[in-house]
Protein backbone atom coordinates (compact mmCIF):
# COMPACT_ATOMS: atom_id res chain seq x y z
CA UNK A 1 0.00 0.00 0.00
CA UNK A 2 2.97 2.17 0.76
CA UNK A 3 3.96 2.60 -3.58
CA UNK A 4 0.71 3.38 -4.31
CA UNK A 5 -0.11 6.07 -1.42
CA UNK A 6 3.83 8.24 -2.11
CA UNK A 7 2.13 8.04 -6.21
CA UNK A 8 -1.13 9.46 -5.11
CA UNK A 9 1.35 12.20 -3.30
CA UNK A 10 3.62 13.34 -6.11
CA UNK A 11 -0.03 13.85 -8.37
CA UNK A 12 -1.16 15.63 -5.85
CA UNK A 13 1.96 18.09 -4.86
CA UNK A 14 2.73 18.24 -8.94
CA UNK A 15 -0.51 18.36 -10.61
CA UNK A 16 0.21 16.86 -13.96
CA UNK A 17 -1.91 19.61 -15.58
CA UNK A 18 -0.02 22.78 -14.48
CA UNK A 19 3.67 21.47 -15.57
CA UNK A 20 3.53 21.57 -19.19
CA UNK A 21 2.26 24.47 -21.23
CA UNK A 22 -0.59 23.84 -23.51
CA UNK A 23 -2.53 24.35 -26.38
CA UNK A 24 -5.68 24.58 -25.44
CA UNK A 25 -5.23 25.52 -21.57
CA UNK A 26 -8.05 28.17 -22.37
CA UNK A 27 -10.45 26.30 -24.25
CA UNK A 28 -13.27 25.50 -21.66
CA UNK A 29 -12.40 28.10 -19.10
CA UNK A 30 -12.33 31.68 -21.50
CA UNK A 31 -12.96 29.64 -25.40
CA UNK A 32 -12.88 33.22 -26.75
CA UNK A 33 -9.68 34.00 -25.57
CA UNK A 34 -8.05 33.79 -29.07
CA UNK A 35 -10.40 36.42 -30.59
CA UNK A 36 -10.48 38.74 -27.97
CA UNK A 37 -6.56 39.38 -27.95
CA UNK A 38 -6.61 39.38 -31.54
CA UNK A 39 -9.27 42.08 -32.33
CA UNK A 40 -7.98 44.38 -29.20
CA UNK A 41 -3.80 44.07 -31.25
CA UNK A 42 -5.24 45.10 -34.85
CA UNK A 43 -7.61 47.69 -33.44
CA UNK A 44 -4.37 49.08 -31.12
CA UNK A 45 -1.73 48.54 -34.22
CA UNK A 46 -3.77 50.29 -36.54
CA UNK A 47 -4.16 53.23 -35.05
CA UNK A 48 -0.28 53.22 -33.92
CA UNK A 49 1.77 51.42 -35.89
CA UNK A 50 4.76 51.07 -33.26
CA UNK A 51 2.90 48.90 -31.22
CA UNK A 52 3.98 45.16 -33.09
CA UNK A 53 7.76 46.47 -32.47
CA UNK A 54 7.14 47.47 -29.00
CA UNK A 55 5.54 44.63 -27.43
CA UNK A 56 8.44 42.21 -29.56
CA UNK A 57 10.66 44.54 -27.07
CA UNK A 58 8.79 44.55 -23.82
CA UNK A 59 8.18 40.62 -24.21
CA UNK A 60 12.00 40.12 -24.68
CA UNK A 61 12.80 42.11 -21.77
CA UNK A 62 10.35 40.67 -19.54
CA UNK A 63 11.36 37.19 -20.58
CA UNK A 64 15.18 37.39 -19.85
CA UNK A 65 14.86 38.99 -16.26
CA UNK A 66 11.96 36.95 -14.39
CA UNK A 67 10.90 34.57 -16.95
CA UNK A 68 7.79 35.01 -19.10
CA UNK A 69 6.03 36.21 -16.56
CA UNK A 70 4.70 39.71 -16.83
CA UNK A 71 6.59 41.24 -14.08
CA UNK A 72 7.95 44.12 -16.55
CA UNK A 73 4.61 45.12 -16.25
CA UNK A 74 4.36 46.33 -12.67
CA UNK A 75 3.81 49.57 -11.83
CA UNK A 76 6.42 50.72 -9.16
CA UNK A 77 5.49 51.93 -6.01
CA UNK A 78 6.41 53.43 -2.62
CA UNK A 79 8.17 50.18 -1.25
CA UNK A 80 9.10 49.13 -4.51
CA UNK A 81 11.13 49.85 -7.58
CA UNK A 82 9.51 47.91 -10.33
CA UNK A 83 11.74 46.08 -13.24
CA UNK A 84 9.82 48.92 -16.00
CA UNK A 85 11.38 51.44 -14.06
CA UNK A 86 15.10 49.95 -14.35
CA UNK A 87 17.60 52.47 -16.65
CA UNK A 88 17.65 49.85 -19.50
CA UNK A 89 13.42 49.71 -19.48
CA UNK A 90 12.92 53.72 -19.61
CA UNK A 91 12.21 53.37 -23.26
CA UNK A 92 9.88 50.50 -23.26
CA UNK A 93 6.56 51.20 -25.64
CA UNK A 94 3.80 52.71 -23.78
CA UNK A 95 1.69 51.62 -26.32
CA UNK A 96 2.60 47.88 -25.55
CA UNK A 97 1.83 48.45 -22.17
CA UNK A 98 -1.32 49.88 -23.30
CA UNK A 99 -2.65 46.75 -25.63
CA UNK A 100 -1.76 44.20 -22.92
CA UNK A 101 -4.03 46.65 -20.39
CA UNK A 102 -6.62 46.75 -23.22
CA UNK A 103 -6.60 43.05 -23.63
CA UNK A 104 -6.78 42.15 -19.66
CA UNK A 105 -9.55 44.36 -19.74
CA UNK A 106 -11.90 42.47 -22.37
CA UNK A 107 -10.87 39.37 -20.69
CA UNK A 108 -11.44 40.24 -17.47
CA UNK A 109 -15.51 40.99 -18.29
CA UNK A 110 -16.10 37.79 -20.15
CA UNK A 111 -13.50 35.59 -18.19
CA UNK A 112 -12.73 37.07 -14.70
CA UNK A 113 -10.10 35.68 -13.21
CA UNK A 114 -8.83 32.99 -15.33
CA UNK A 115 -6.11 34.76 -18.49
CA UNK A 116 -2.74 35.33 -16.88
CA UNK A 117 -0.96 38.66 -18.11
CA UNK A 118 2.05 36.87 -19.08
CA UNK A 119 -0.33 34.74 -21.67
CA UNK A 120 -2.12 37.56 -22.98
CA UNK A 121 1.78 39.50 -24.01
CA UNK A 122 3.18 36.23 -24.97
CA UNK A 123 -0.31 35.88 -27.38
CA UNK A 124 -0.05 39.48 -28.33
CA UNK A 125 3.65 39.22 -29.36
CA UNK A 126 2.87 36.88 -32.09
CA UNK A 127 -0.44 38.02 -33.30
CA UNK A 128 1.50 41.65 -33.83
CA UNK A 129 4.33 40.19 -35.52
CA UNK A 130 2.03 37.90 -38.06
CA UNK A 131 0.33 40.96 -38.53
CA UNK A 132 2.82 43.23 -39.66
CA UNK A 133 4.17 40.25 -41.90
CA UNK A 134 6.33 38.23 -39.65
CA UNK A 135 5.85 34.08 -39.46
CA UNK A 136 3.23 32.45 -37.66
CA UNK A 137 4.55 30.52 -34.56
CA UNK A 138 2.61 28.28 -31.99
CA UNK A 139 1.95 29.72 -28.21
CA UNK A 140 1.69 27.33 -25.48
CA UNK A 141 -0.50 29.02 -22.48
CA UNK A 142 -0.78 28.49 -19.26
CA UNK A 143 2.05 30.52 -17.53
CA UNK A 144 1.31 32.32 -14.14
CA UNK A 145 2.05 35.70 -13.29
CA UNK A 146 5.22 36.30 -11.15
CA UNK A 147 5.31 37.92 -7.97
CA UNK A 148 8.58 39.26 -7.70
CA UNK A 149 9.12 42.49 -9.89
CA UNK A 150 12.96 44.49 -8.63
CA UNK A 151 14.45 47.00 -10.68
CA UNK A 152 17.70 46.09 -9.16
CA UNK A 153 17.38 42.35 -10.95
CA UNK A 154 17.36 43.68 -14.74
CA UNK A 155 20.82 45.31 -15.44
CA UNK A 156 22.22 41.93 -14.94
CA UNK A 157 19.81 39.81 -16.90
CA UNK A 158 19.71 42.28 -19.81
CA UNK A 159 22.24 43.08 -22.64
CA UNK A 160 23.74 46.51 -23.22
CA UNK A 161 23.79 46.89 -27.01
CA UNK A 162 27.69 48.30 -27.19
CA UNK A 163 28.75 45.31 -25.39
CA UNK A 164 31.17 43.25 -27.71
CA UNK A 165 29.98 40.50 -29.91
CA UNK A 166 31.60 37.82 -27.39
CA UNK A 167 29.76 39.23 -24.43
CA UNK A 168 26.72 39.02 -26.66
CA UNK A 169 27.43 35.54 -27.09
CA UNK A 170 28.02 34.51 -23.56
CA UNK A 171 25.04 35.96 -22.39
CA UNK A 172 22.72 34.73 -24.95
CA UNK A 173 24.59 30.47 -24.20
CA UNK A 174 23.57 31.48 -20.31
CA UNK A 175 20.12 32.01 -20.95
CA UNK A 176 20.07 28.79 -23.01
CA UNK A 177 20.05 30.32 -26.63
CA UNK A 178 22.91 29.08 -29.46
CA UNK A 179 24.57 31.18 -31.55
CA UNK A 180 22.26 30.91 -34.21
CA UNK A 181 18.93 31.62 -32.33
CA UNK A 182 20.68 35.16 -30.96
CA UNK A 183 21.09 35.62 -34.68
CA UNK A 184 17.64 35.00 -35.71
CA UNK A 185 16.04 36.75 -32.26
CA UNK A 186 18.24 40.08 -33.30
CA UNK A 187 16.27 39.51 -36.60
CA UNK A 188 13.35 41.39 -34.40
CA UNK A 189 15.27 44.69 -35.18
CA UNK A 190 13.52 44.55 -38.88
CA UNK A 191 10.72 46.28 -37.04
CA UNK A 192 11.05 49.63 -34.93
CA UNK A 193 13.21 52.48 -33.54
CA UNK A 194 16.31 53.33 -31.55
CA UNK A 195 17.13 56.30 -29.66
CA UNK A 196 19.90 58.25 -30.60
CA UNK A 197 21.57 57.48 -27.33
CA UNK A 198 21.83 54.21 -27.93
CA UNK A 199 23.91 54.52 -31.22
CA UNK A 200 25.20 58.17 -30.16
CA UNK A 201 28.93 57.12 -30.17
CA UNK A 202 29.13 55.24 -33.91
CA UNK A 203 28.04 59.07 -35.39
CA UNK A 204 29.70 61.23 -33.05
CA UNK A 205 32.43 59.92 -31.15
CA UNK A 206 33.65 56.76 -32.94
CA UNK A 207 37.40 57.23 -31.31
CA UNK A 208 39.88 60.08 -31.13
CA UNK A 209 40.68 60.24 -34.99
CA UNK A 210 37.26 59.65 -36.68
CA UNK A 211 34.35 60.50 -35.13
CA UNK A 212 32.34 58.70 -37.27
CA UNK A 213 32.33 54.57 -37.90
CA UNK A 214 33.97 54.42 -41.12
CA UNK A 215 32.02 50.85 -41.74
CA UNK A 216 28.73 52.89 -41.46
CA UNK A 217 27.45 53.68 -45.22
CA UNK A 218 28.15 57.61 -45.37
CA UNK A 219 24.93 58.58 -46.54
CA UNK A 220 23.30 56.68 -43.89
CA UNK A 221 25.59 58.11 -41.05
CA UNK A 222 25.01 61.43 -42.24
CA UNK A 223 20.62 61.09 -42.42
CA UNK A 224 21.56 60.24 -38.90
CA UNK A 225 23.73 62.89 -37.50
CA UNK A 226 21.09 65.27 -38.48
CA UNK A 227 17.91 63.38 -37.25
CA UNK A 228 20.25 63.06 -33.95
CA UNK A 229 21.34 66.84 -33.88
CA UNK A 230 19.57 67.28 -30.89
CA UNK A 231 19.45 64.25 -29.12
CA UNK A 232 21.13 65.30 -26.11
CA UNK A 233 18.62 67.79 -24.88
CA UNK A 234 15.40 66.10 -26.86
CA UNK A 235 15.80 62.25 -25.55
CA UNK A 236 13.23 61.21 -27.61
CA UNK A 237 14.95 61.43 -30.79
CA UNK A 238 15.24 57.89 -33.20
CA UNK A 239 15.71 56.31 -35.85
CA UNK A 240 14.16 53.15 -37.32
CA UNK A 241 16.19 49.90 -37.06
CA UNK A 242 15.64 49.33 -40.31
CA UNK A 243 15.67 52.42 -42.49
CA UNK A 244 14.36 50.58 -46.08
CA UNK A 245 11.52 48.96 -44.73
CA UNK A 246 10.95 49.99 -40.86
CA UNK A 247 6.88 48.86 -40.61
CA UNK A 248 7.41 45.46 -42.10
CA UNK A 249 8.82 42.08 -40.78
CA UNK A 250 11.15 40.66 -43.02
CA UNK A 251 14.29 39.94 -43.76
CA UNK A 252 15.70 43.30 -45.43
CA UNK A 253 17.32 43.87 -41.72
CA UNK A 254 19.65 41.18 -42.49
CA UNK A 255 20.40 42.80 -46.50
CA UNK A 256 20.65 46.15 -44.27
CA UNK A 257 23.99 44.76 -42.00
CA UNK A 258 25.99 43.54 -45.82
CA UNK A 259 25.45 47.45 -46.71
CA UNK A 260 26.59 49.31 -43.74
CA UNK A 261 22.81 50.11 -42.35
CA UNK A 262 22.63 48.52 -39.45
CA UNK A 263 22.67 51.14 -36.58
CA UNK A 264 23.40 49.69 -33.31
CA UNK A 265 26.79 48.01 -32.51
CA UNK A 266 25.28 45.31 -31.66
CA UNK A 267 23.86 44.71 -34.98
CA UNK A 268 27.12 45.60 -36.87
CA UNK A 269 28.90 43.58 -35.46
CA UNK A 270 26.78 40.74 -36.64
CA UNK A 271 28.39 40.86 -39.88
CA UNK A 272 31.53 41.33 -38.78
CA UNK A 273 31.50 38.69 -36.35
CA UNK A 274 32.85 34.93 -38.66
CA UNK A 275 30.50 32.95 -35.87
CA UNK A 276 27.63 35.16 -36.61
CA UNK A 277 28.15 36.17 -40.39
CA UNK A 278 27.06 33.00 -41.93
CA UNK A 279 23.48 33.23 -40.25
CA UNK A 280 23.28 37.47 -41.54
CA UNK A 281 24.26 35.38 -44.89
CA UNK A 282 21.79 32.86 -45.00
CA UNK A 283 18.62 34.81 -43.22
CA UNK A 284 20.12 37.62 -45.97
CA UNK A 285 19.65 35.25 -49.04
CA UNK A 286 16.29 33.66 -47.86
CA UNK A 287 13.67 35.19 -46.17
CA UNK A 288 12.18 31.68 -45.16
CA UNK A 289 15.39 30.40 -43.38
CA UNK A 290 14.91 33.56 -41.39
CA UNK A 291 11.35 33.52 -40.83
CA UNK A 292 11.31 29.28 -39.75
CA UNK A 293 14.70 30.35 -37.04
CA UNK A 294 13.16 33.75 -35.93
CA UNK A 295 10.13 31.15 -34.66
CA UNK A 296 11.52 28.50 -33.75
CA UNK A 297 13.62 30.70 -31.20
CA UNK A 298 10.13 32.94 -30.24
CA UNK A 299 8.68 29.10 -29.03
CA UNK A 300 11.58 28.56 -27.33
CA UNK A 301 11.58 32.57 -25.62
CA UNK A 302 8.05 32.01 -24.58
CA UNK A 303 9.43 29.05 -22.66
CA UNK A 304 11.85 30.95 -20.75
CA UNK A 305 11.58 30.84 -17.23
CA UNK A 306 7.79 29.87 -17.10
CA UNK A 307 5.90 29.84 -13.82
CA UNK A 308 3.14 27.58 -13.69
CA UNK A 309 0.64 26.28 -10.53
CA UNK A 310 1.30 27.86 -7.12
CA UNK A 311 4.71 29.42 -8.25
CA UNK A 312 2.82 32.16 -10.01
CA UNK A 313 -0.59 33.80 -9.85
CA UNK A 314 -3.58 34.94 -12.21
CA UNK A 315 -3.46 39.61 -11.54
CA UNK A 316 -6.80 41.08 -11.41
CA UNK A 317 -5.13 43.71 -13.36
CA UNK A 318 -1.46 43.46 -14.94
CA UNK A 319 0.26 46.35 -13.15
CA UNK A 320 -0.16 45.20 -9.78
CA UNK A 321 0.24 42.17 -7.70
CA UNK A 322 -3.25 40.66 -6.44
CA UNK A 323 -2.00 40.77 -2.80
CA UNK A 324 -1.64 44.55 -2.53
CA UNK A 325 -4.48 45.17 -4.25
CA UNK A 326 -6.82 46.73 -2.12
Amino acid sequence: MALPVLLLLLFITIPFSESKLSMEYYKKTCPDLESIVRDTVTSKQMANPTTAAGTLRLFFHDCMVEGCDASILISSNHINIAERDADINQSLSGDALEVVARAKTALELTCPGIVSCSDILALATRNLVTMVGGPFYNVRLGRKDGKVSQASRVEANLIRSNRTMEDIINYFAVKGFTIEEMVALSGGHTIGFSHCKEFADRIFNYNRTTPTDPEMYPNFAEGLKKTCANYQTNTAMSAFNDVITPGKFDNMYYLNLKRGLGLLSSDHALVKDPRTRPFVDLYAADQAAFFKAFAHAMEKLAHQGVKTGRKGEVRHRCDAFNFIQS
